[in-house]
């Protein structure tokens, strides 16, 4: 009988299966869909619709962190997130926050996001930690090793399994040590950040590994160019971000199957689908 704790998270739902947040890139110049919802009515209605299709969540961010990306100023990144929080939040949408930096955080925070999700896991900015703690709302620690501006450079591993676990730990453990309570912490491997498509795929098929540290573990690879690689044709031709969905879907019935505590995606329909796949499969499996 195989018997798959996911995990709880402090103030969140406990869902039985595998959740699905949904994306708002409040962007111009995302990946995946820059400048698509870069107006708070249209990302709002997106938000919205993703939750239609599925999202049992919705991340919201203004910031890109694709791989060569600059930094957004503050003040705009707040223009762009917090109306966008407030009123998704104001619709009953349980919202994230997808943000490096501890002044949007707070805000957002303030105006309804019940999730802190930084990519950095508090090092970009040194009060997020402390930020975070102080308005008891859960925090995902990803791996990280520097800005998206020259991460590519850092994706130098001997293993890189047992490395990003180990870097991981740490960054769980200085989350504590800055008063966040530990259940109200989630783990997310970092797919596509300082790491090449090797690294994306050896960490999926890893995954007991993260799960190993004793946390609910977020798997965040839509669209991401590791999924372009596995699907270039004989001419290494990689097919754009939007033509990575189908990809995306069965990577969220692998992480759902695996224990992921959630999957954050751009297009929500297929994946709440493969969630559903999948946990219907595991029920079969602890019925049998």
């Amino acid at each position: 009988m195989v018997d798959i704790s996911r995990g709880r998270v402090e103030g969140l739902p406990d869902w039985d299966r595998c959740a699905v947040m949904g994306v708002v890139n409040v962007t111009p110049d995302s990946f995946s869909d820059g400048g698509q919802w870069f107006d708070t009515d249209l990302a709002v209605k997106h938000g919205i619709d993703l939750v239609a299709q599925g999202a049992d969540l919705v991340d919201v961010g203004g910031e890109s962190t694709r791989p060569g990306a600059s930094r957004v100023d503050e003040a705009e990144e707040l223009r762009r997130v917090v109306p966008v929080v407030r009123e998704l939040a104001s619709a009953g949408v349980l919202v994230s926050v997808d943000t490096m930096r501890a002044s949007v955080a707070e805000q957002a925070v303030a105006a309804g996001a019940r999730l802190v999700n930084d990519v950095s896991a508090g090092a970009a900015d040194p009060r997020m930690i402390a930020t975070v703690a102080d308005a008891e709302v859960p925090f995902v620690v990803m791996h990280w090793r520097g800005q998206s501006r020259d991460m590519n450079a850092r994706a130098v591993y001997r293993d890189v399994v047992g490395e990003v676990v180990a870097e991981l730990r740490e960054g769980l453990e200085r989350a504590v040590a800055g008063g966040i309570a530990e259940e109200r912490l989630v783990v997310d491997p970092g797919l596509g950040f300082a790491k090449h498509a090797e690294h994306d795929l050896d960490l999926l098929a890893h995954l007991d590994a993260v799960r190993g540290l004793g946390r609910p573990v977020l798997v965040a690879a839509s669209r991401k160019r590791f999924l372009g690689r596995v699907l270039a044709d004989g001419r290494d031709a990689v097919p754009p971000a939007r033509e990575r969905d189908a990809a995306t879907a069965a990577v969220t019935a692998l992480a759902a199957g695996d224990g992921a505590w959630a999957v954050r995606v751009h297009e929500v329909r297929a994946s709440a689908d493969a969630v559903r796949v999948a946990h219907a499969v595991g029920g079969a499996r602890r019925a049998g």
